[in-house]
């Protein structure tokens, strides 16, 4: 009974021992693998301060660009002295082009070897300039065989892309950019426009009639300036495509009337286009006839 018993307090101090060590080991393991991950994380915050890591304008690759200079995207970013990498704010940057630039998307993604940033841009191709909407009773210039680029503009006039998107013509003219300004023009209220410009617009670009100049300062009467005179075209509808179909089949109208004495062509009924024309200044007077 006695050899029993010392056994087994032999045996329950050897356990008791063993746990012990085991404390001690998995403390150790505890106590090193903090050591190693503070000493790993003040690496990194130290290796992130070093002189490598400071980010520049030229550090940025930029991607995605067609028309818009890559030099004029770097001149936006708001970077006005080196930073370092993982203190530059992505989202920041992006906001600024897209506020700035002529551009519908930006993505910003940070690159660590080497140190920089990668600009990915999704442009925005202006195709027509809307203009604020004025008197109707207003002279409108004729902008045939003008130059788009050195007319001067109005205070408030946009450039619109093909899907309707507007950006202002102000932050548009300031960039050196190497597309030239769109020569179609719109006038009128946004809100007039707004819902059909996309079908409107894709009709116009596939007129076979050059179209200078869409006057929807009056909802009930969309008028055109062509090249071949002004056209009534009346409230837009979806006859406006045979409308253009109907202005094709008068291209050689000029050949039968003097374009200087049209006033206007009146398709609001594509089916029987009619011309107006111009009252002649000095009307010659009638002589009686001598008895």
């Amino acid at each position: 009974m006695t050899s029993i018993i010392s056994i087994s307090q032999v045996e329950l101090a050897q356990r008791r021992q063993k746990l012990r060590r085991q404390r001690k080991l998995k403390w150790l393991q505890v106590s090193w693998r903090t050591v190693a991950v503070s000493g790993l994380a003040g690496g990194v915050v130290w290796v992130s301060t070093l002189p490598i890591w400071l980010v520049g304008k030229d550090q940025v690759v930029i991607e995605g660009n067609k028309f818009i200079p890559e030099q004029t995207l770097r001149a936006l970013l708001p970077l006005n002295t080196p930073q370092f990498l993982l203190k530059i704010d992505p989202r920041s940057i992006a906001k600024t082009l897209k506020a700035n630039a002529p551009i519908s998307d930006a993505k910003v993604d940070r690159r660590l070897f080497p140190p920089g940033l990668t600009v990915q841009v999704t442009e925005r191709l202006p195709v027509a300039i809307a203009l604020p909407a004025v008197s109707p009773i207003a002279p409108v210039a004729n902008p045939v065989a003008k130059d788009s680029a050195s007319q001067p503009f109005p205070t408030g006039a946009e450039l619109l892309d093909a899907s309707g998107a507007r950006f202002p013509l102000a932050n548009y003219t300031s960039l050196d950019l190497s597309l030239r300004l769109p020569s179609l023009k719109i006038l009128g209220k946004p809100e007039y426009y707004h819902l059909y410009w996309t079908k409107l617009y894709q009709a116009v670009s596939q007129s076979p009639v050059k179209i200078f100049e869409i006057d929807w300062r009056d909802p009930a009467n969309l008028v055109l300036k062509t090249e071949l005179g002004t056209v009534y075209c009346g409230p837009y509808r979806s006859a406006f495509p045979k409308q253009l179909s109907t202005l094709d089949r008068l291209r050689h109208l000029s050949e039968r009337v003097n374009a200087s004495e049209i006033a206007y062509i009146d398709l609001r009924n594509p089916d029987m286009p009619s011309i107006e024309m111009n009252k002649p200044k000095n009307p010659e007077k009638t002589v009686p006839p001598e008895n």
